[in-house]
């Protein structure tokens, strides 16, 4: 008996489509105990996952509010600068007026 292309074709789709499924599952299953393993051998477990979240977004708050004290710094080491020229030509015009 002869099955009709139509038929064929859509089998061999539908056992494409279970085999790539099946694959798919497979790569995740694969993925997910690596990550696992690696976690693990940084000495971070799955029931850990809220506190290392936790731990990351303090230190990102950490950086951050180091990376502004910085820009704090370098515009407060730039007015004393910019202030101490400023100071110095005064002196300077008021020695030259003075004469």
């Amino acid at each position: 008996m002869k099955m009709p292309d139509g038929e064929i074709r859509a089998i061999v789709a539908e056992t494409l489509a279970e085999q790539h499924r099946v694959q798919q599952d497979n790569i995740d299953a694969i993925v997910l105990k690596a990550v696992a393993s690696v976690l693990a051998s940084f000495g971070i477990e799955e029931d850990d996952r809220k506190e290392v979240r936790a731990d990351f977004q303090h230190l990102r708050r950490w950086r951050k509010s180091v990376e502004q004290a910085q820009s704090y710094t370098f515009k407060a080491v730039i007015t004393v600068i910019a202030t101490g020229l400023m100071g110095a030509v005064w002196l300077g015009v008021e020695v030259v007026l003075s004469k």
